[in-house]
């Protein structure tokens, strides 16, 4: 054996025998490096409102986050946000290709949480939906502070002086109602996109100034439905079928149409959309629901015009609810030219 070769062979060795010491066992540590990227949290009460912050950085997992001295601005203890209230959770995953409210309801579950909670695992931050101003302070009040402890077997950790500042209930969007003090300004929004929608007397193209969207929730009505309706510049109801050209098994993601002429009732469950996920009923973002009302009529020069109106929309609370749009300069013109 020469020289060279039992020099390889001594380092290969030596490499071997010392392997734990210059390669040691991962160990769980909290990170110097983690922290929470949002300190300021500013939720909507009456819906879920959820939150990923946490970077984990050099932190290794498993991991487990617990809010920890919740209390007021002025240092008061505040009971109300460690409340423990019955809230639907999934316990399967949402596709939007569910065909009956059994089939989404087998999905879910109820399970109680704080209405303040945390990802256990994930240090994600939740409100629930079960928050509301008639026990929760919002602003222009000065909210509240909590703190985040996370720890393993490698250490603990506490993110001190998170700033939660809720706002009033706003349960649907787009809305109408002042962001702070909860209340209506105006009768509704006007917030529809119309195309190809030409007024019956101006002989114009109507936009969204023209089109008053208003989403109302009947008290005392029956649970978990929605129905659309149309009026025309004096109130008076316009038969949905005039709305030919609408797929209206695809509107909403909803059940059992029925169809009168006064408006389109769906049995659905809320809030709508039942997650913020892209589907067939959705936009891009899966934030809001996105319907699509359209009819056909013969225009100028005999050029077949699709005419449309979108509205996209969410709605947060439970109930009977009716998405009501309203011409209010001119009556879309149904016949031909």
């Amino acid at each position: 054996m020469n020289k060279n070769t039992f020099s390889v062979i001594a380092l290969f060795l030596i490499g071997s025998f010392g392997c734990g010491k210059y390669f040691p066992d991962e160990r769980e540590n909290i990170g110097k490096d983690s922290r929470y990227s949002q300190v300021l949290f500013e939720p909507i009460l009456g819906r879920d409102n959820y939150y990923t912050p946490f970077f984990k950085g050099t932190t290794t997992y498993p991991t487990e986050f617990y809010i920890r001295n919740i209390r007021r601005r002025n240092g008061e203890p505040a009971p109300e946000l460690e409340s423990v209230l019955p809230v639907t959770v999934w316990k399967q995953v949402y596709t939007g290709t569910e065909t009956s409210i059994e089939q989404l309801q087998a999905k879910q579950e109820v399970q109680n949480r704080a209405i303040l909670d945390i990802g256990k695992y994930s240090g994600d931050v939740i409100m629930w939906n079960t928050a509301r101003s008639n026990f929760v302070r919002a602003i222009p009040d000065s909210g509240y502070l909590f703190d985040v402890e996370i720890s393993n077997t490698g250490g603990r950790r506490f993110f001190r002086d998170l700033k939660l500042m809720p706002y009033r209930e706003r349960p649907t969007e787009p809305s109408n109602r002042d962001i702070v003090s909860g209340h209506e300004l105006t009768p509704g929004v006007y917030n529809a996109t119309l195309f190809n929608v030409k007024g019956d007397s101006t002989n114009r193209y109507l936009s969204a100034s023209d089109l008053l969207v208003s989403m109302k929730k009947i008290e005392g009505g029956a649970e978990n439905k929605i129905t659309f309706r149309f009026l025309d510049k004096n109130g008076r109801l316009i038969n949905p079928a005039l709305f030919a050209k609408t797929k209206w098994t695809g509107l909403v993601h909803g059940f059992n149409p029925n169809m009168t002429a006064a408006g389109v009732t769906y049995d659905v469950l809320y809030p709508i959309p039942l997650v913020k996920k892209k589907t067939g009923y959705t936009t891009g973002d899966g934030s809001m629901a996105r319907t699509v009302f359209s009819y056909e009529r013969i225009g100028f020069g005999g050029a077949i015009e699709r005419a449309t109106i979108e509205f996209s929309f969410a709605i947060y609370e439970p109930g009977n609810w009716e998405v009501i749009f309203q011409f209010v300069t001119d009556n879309p013109r149904f016949t031909n030219d």
